[in-house]
């Protein structure tokens, strides 16, 4: 596929309840669904929309600052025993025991990073879904979650280990399953302290600490193309 030139220089990351917003959300959707159907995934567990009504689910939108188009973006899922959280709803019938690991979890509060997307404008800056990513861990703390669960491809799993998540090799082949199409592969992750963030890689790990301690947290990326592009980050604490 030929490579995007991308001439975004200012990218917002905005974190809010999924139903407090219900156009933002729905954008998100749209967005993640156009991106999902170029690789052919129709079928895929975290694009569902029906998240939108969960009150414990909560968006980090991707917006370009200066047009406010919809560039990406990644969703954080509280564990409440009343909606099941995606991980669930992709391995759970291939592996019944992520039911259990979940609910012995909650009561601590556990939830799950998922639906991370990029737009193919981010894409072509090269800057990779890390930021966000990060964003999501490090807003999970602010909604009582304590661990986190993850779904990592091929292409993001050095990153969810560099965020301090583990492979569960309890589950599935070693943690891998065939997901979200028979020629695709997943591997169950799992963050076992997400406030402390124990097995985190810098810079990542002081970057979640600063997004914390920051109401709108300023970082620089240099793109491919070497570009610099501005990352401005509203983190709320509640």
């Amino acid at each position: 596929m030929e490579e995007l030139k991308s001439d975004i220089k200012n990218i917002k990351f905005t974190v809010f309840r999924a139903v407090d917003d219900r156009e933002a959300s729905l954008s998100f959707v749209e967005g993640h669904k156009r991106v999902l159907e170029i690789f052919g995934i129709t079928q895929i567990s975290s694009a569902k929309a029906d998240w939108i009504l969960n009150p414990d689910v909560y968006v980090v939108l991707v917006t370009d600052e200066d047009t406010n188009k919809v560039l990406g973006g990644g969703r954080i899922h509280k564990a409440n025993r009343k909606n099941r959280l995606p991980i669930e709803e992709a391995v759970g019938y291939m592996d019944e025991n992520i039911y259990k690991m979940v609910d012995d979890f909650t009561d601590v509060g556990t939830g799950e990073v998922a639906g991370v997307w990029n737009s193919f404008e981010v894409a072509g800056l090269g800057i990779g879904s890390i930021h966000l990513s990060t964003a999501c861990m490090a807003y999970a703390k602010f909604v009582g979650i304590t661990t986190l669960f993850g779904l990592a491809a091929p292409a993001t799993y050095r990153n969810v280990l560099r965020g301090g998540f583990q492979v569960v090799t309890s589950l599935g082949n070693n943690g891998k399953f065939y997901y979200p199409k028979d020629d695709m592969t997943a591997t169950v992750m799992f963050n076992h302290d997400v406030v402390n963030l124990p097995l985190a890689q810098d810079p990542q790990r002081t970057f979640v600490f600063e997004m914390r301690e920051q109401a709108i947290y300023k970082q620089e990326a240099l793109s491919k193309q070497g570009d610099t592009v501005n990352l401005t980050f509203h983190i709320p604490k509640t």
